[in-house]
C-alpha cells in the first residue's frame, strides 16, 4: 500500500513543466499507473530529476529544457494516441522516449515524416542502431540483441570458455510480446553456433501466474534460465521458481528484471539472483546533486526519497544525459545558446561522443558505459554488466562491460534492416 500511495503521489507531481519561450520541447509518452509502473515513475522521474538540475544551472547554454507527459499505462494504441497528442505542442516536440516497444513500433514510421527523433533506452527495435534505414531512431546505450549476446557470452565464462556450452540447456522464460521476442534471433543463432538447446517458455502478460511455466521449466531440468520479465512478472517469477525448487544462483535476468521493485517485493527468494544492467550500481556525484539541489529543496520528481538512484532512476538520469549532450553536440553546430529543432536534434544524437571523460566532468564517470554514436552506429555501446541482489542492494559482479558477440548481432542487424528498407521502398543512406 504504501509503494502504491508513493507511485500515485508521484502521478500528481509529475505535472508538464511550462515551456518557455526559447525552449527545448521534449515529449514524454510516460506511464505512472499500472502494472509497468514501477519501472515507469522511476525511469521518467530520473529524467525529470536531470532535467531540472540542468534547467537550475541556467540550462544547457542557457535554452531550458521544457517537456510534458502523457499516461499511456503501456498500452501501445495510448501511446501513439500520446505521441500524436504531444507532438505538436510547444512548437513542436524535439525528441520523443516512449519506454515501450510497442508504443515504439506503433509511432516508429511516422518519425522521419514529423522529423521527431525517438530514442530507445535498452529496448525496442535493435535493427533500428542501422541509421542509413533507421535515421531518426536510436537504441542508444545498448539492444536487446547485444544484451542476448551478452548473457551467453556471459554464461559461456561462467561455464569456463564458450565451447563448455555444447550440450547444455537454456531454459528462457519471456514476457510474451513484442519485448519478448525481440532477443529470439540472436538467441536461436547463438543456440545453433555453441549447441546448446534453448528451451522457450512464454509468459501471457501481465504475468501474476506462472505454476505452469516452471513446472515446464523444473521437467526440463536446466543448467540456465534467462528470465525476459518485466513489471509485476519478475517477482512471481523470482518467487515461483523457489517453490519450484529452481535455485536463484541459475536465474539470469534481463535488464528490465533487475530493479529493486523486482527484488524487494520477492523477499529473501531473491537474495543471490543475477540480472543484466548498462548501469553500475553505485555513489555518483550527480546522484548527490540531485539529493541536494532538488530533493533536499522540495524540487525533486518522486514522491518517494528512497528510490533516488535505485535502478530504474538512474536509468532515467542516464537518459537524460545523454539527451543534453546532443543538444549540447547539435548547438555546436547549429547555434550556442539557441533550441535546435528535431532535425538538428536527430544529427546531435548521431554525432554523440560521451567518453570517459565527458563523464567525469558530468559527475557519472563508469555510471554507464562510454556511448558514441555515428550513422550507422545509432546504439554508440553494446556494453552491460551482470549485477547480484545481496538481499538489500545491487552489486556490481563484472567488474568490466562485457560485449558479446557483435559481429554476429551486426550481421542480423544489416540483414533485418535491409528487409525493412525493402519493405518500405526505403533507399538506406546517410542523412545530412
Amino acid at each position: 500500500m504504501k509503494r502504491i500511495a508513493s507511485l500515485v503521489l508521484g502521478l500528481t507531481l509529475a505535472a508538464s513543466i511550462p515551456a518557455w519561450a526559447q525552449d527545448q520541447y521534449v515529449a514524454l509518452p510516460s506511464y505512472r499507473v499500472g502494472p509497468y509502473a514501477a519501472g515507469g515513475s522511476g525511469f521518467y522521474g530520473g529524467i525529470i530529476d536531470y532535467f531540472n538540475l540542468v534547467n537550475l544551472a541556467g540550462g544547457v547554454n542557457g535554452v531550458k529544457i521544457s517537456w510534458e507527459e502523457c499516461e499511456t499505462e503501456y498500452n501501445p494504441s495510448r501511446g501513439v494516441e500520446c505521441y500524436e497528442r504531444l507532438k505538436t505542442k510547444n512548437g513542436g516536440a524535439t525528441l520523443v522516449e516512449p519506454l515501450s516497444t510497442g508504443v515504439a513500433y506503433g509511432v516508429l514510421d511516422r518519425l522521419a515524416v514529423d522529423k521527431i527523433p525517438m530514442t530507445m533506452i535498452g529496448y525496442g527495435r535493435s535493427d533500428a542502431a542501422n541509421g542509413k534505414v533507421f535515421p531518426y531512431v536510436f537504441p542508444l546505450i545498448t539492444s536487446y540483441w547485444n544484451q542476448a549476446a551478452a548473457m551467453i557470452k556471459y554464461l559461456g565464462d561462467k561455464n569456463g570458455g564458450m565451447d563448455k556450452l555444447k550440450g547444455k540447456k537454456i531454459a528462457y522464460l519471456y514476457h510474451d510480446s513484442a519485448f519478448g521476442k525481440e532477443p529470439l534471433p540472436v538467441l536461436e543463432a547463438l543456440s545453433k553456433q555453441y549447441g546448446f538447446d534453448l528451451v522457450k517458455v512464454p509468459v501471457t502478460p501481465p504475468g501474476t501466474e506462472q505454476q505452469s511455466q516452471w513446472l515446464q521449466i523444473r521437467q526440463a531440468n536446466p543448467d540456465h534460465v534467462i528470465l525476459w520479465g518485466w513489471g509485476s512478472m519478475n517477482a512471481v517469477a523470482i518467487k515461483t521458481a523457489q517453490r519450484n525448487g529452481i535455485p536463484r544462483e541459475k536465474i539470469l535476468g534481463v535488464w528490465w528484471a533487475g530493479s529493486e521493485e523486482d527484488t524487494v517485493p520477492a523477499g529473501d527468494a531473491a537474495k543471490g539472483y543475477s540480472a543484466m544492467t548498462f548501469n553500475t550500481p553505485g555513489n555518483y556525484p550527480v546522484m548527490d546533486e540531485i539529493h541536494k539541489k532538488l530533493y533536499d529543496a522540495g524540487k525533486g520528481n518522486l514522491a518517494d526519497r528512497t528510490r533516488i538512484g535505485s535502478v530504474y532512476h538512474m536509468r532515467g538520469v542516464s537518459a537524460a544525459i545523454l539527451w543534453v549532450e546532443a543538444m549540447r553536440t547539435a548547438q555546436e553546430k547549429f547555434g550556442k545558446g539557441k533550441p535546435v529543432n528535431g532535425e538538428q536534434m536527430r544529427w546531435g544524437l548521431e554525432h554523440l561522443n560521451v567518453d570517459e571523460a565527458r563523464q567525469k566532468a558530468i559527475g557519472a564517470l563508469g555510471m554507464l558505459p562510454p556511448v558514441k554514436t555515428s550513422c550507422d552506429d545509432h546504439e554508440g555501446s553494446g556494453a552491460v554488466k551482470v549485477q547480484q541482489w545481496d538481499g538489500k542492494k545491487w552489486n556490481a559482479i563484472t567488474p568490466n562491460w562485457i560485449v558479446g558477440d557483435k559481429a554476429l548481432t551486426r550481421k542480423l542487424l544489416e540483414e533485418s534492416s535491409a528487409a525493412y528498407a525493402a519493405e518500405k521502398k526505403i533507399t538506406p543512406a546517410c542523412a545530412k
